[in-house]
């Protein structure tokens, strides 16, 4: 297995404001124009766009929401465990990875609108993925979640939110 460094220098990834290093990779040229789009988006929107995601052991995918379903799709490393917590306070558990028979998935869904945040299983090690959003991301969409904040929303999730929050 190839280490974290090693994909960060060969894909020329940089730091992701969430955690972890990323580089998009797709964002199509036509868009959906803002008129047809839910009332959530303020303005026109890519069809969909998509990136190249790194989490290490010693980082993780902060706590946020978007405005769009993003999808995440597994490519190397160890396994990724994705948390969401939906409008009702309800925590979901998900693990990305490619040990399907152990309940693994090669891809896991993310809806708009959710709190959800990651983090790699296991020590010393890394999660290589890609996620893909549509209509496309844009950092308008982008909400990083305050761990007062969600503490306060969600008091039955604090531990994790404490553990998977920056502020």
């Amino acid at each position: 297995m190839k280490s974290a460094g090693y994909w960060i220098e060969e894909l020329q990834l940089e730091p992701h404001p969430e955690g972890g290093y990323f580089k998009e990779t797709y964002k199509s040229a036509e868009s959906f124009h803002s008129s047809t789009l839910p009332d959530r988006y303020s303005s026109s929107r890519p069809f969909a766009t998509s990136i190249i995601f790194l989490i290490t052991s010693e980082n993780f995918s902060a706590f946020h929401q978007l405005k769009s379903d993003e999808v995440w799709h597994f490519y190397d490393g160890s396994t990724l465990s994705l948390y969401t917590i939906n409008t009702q306070g309800e925590l979901t558990t998900y693990k990305l990875g490619r040990k399907i028979r152990e309940g693994e998935q090669l891809q896991v869904i993310m809806p708009h609108s959710q709190w959800f945040a990651g983090e790699v299983s296991m020590a010393n090690s890394y999660a290589l993925v890609g996620c893909s959003v549509s209509p496309g991301f844009e950092y308008d969409d982008f909400i990083l979640g305050e761990k007062e904040n969600l503490c306060k929303a969600f008091p039955q999730h604090k531990t994790i939110i404490s553990r998977l929050t920056r502020s």
